[in-house]
């Protein structure tokens, strides 16, 4: 995914929040525009989660020797 792609997701939760805190959505379609919410909140997570294991180097534990 890239960053291009993170910033649209942030857009469009963005969008959402403005839709949901206007009050102008029906219960049903504010309860669809959660679950949309939740399904790009996890993509995005996920990404920045596996940008983090890539990009952070993790110590040997202490009194562990690296492995040549």
């Amino acid at each position: 995914m890239s960053a291009q792609e993170l910033d649209e997701i942030i857009s469009r939760l963005q969008g959402a929040a403005s839709q949901l805190r206007s009050g102008e959505l029906s219960q049903d379609a504010a309860a669809g525009l959660v679950e949309d919410c939740a399904a790009l909140a996890g993509q995005a997570s996920a990404e920045l989660e596996r940008r983090a294991r890539v990009t952070v180097p993790v110590p040997p534990p202490p009194n562990q020797d690296s492995l040549l």
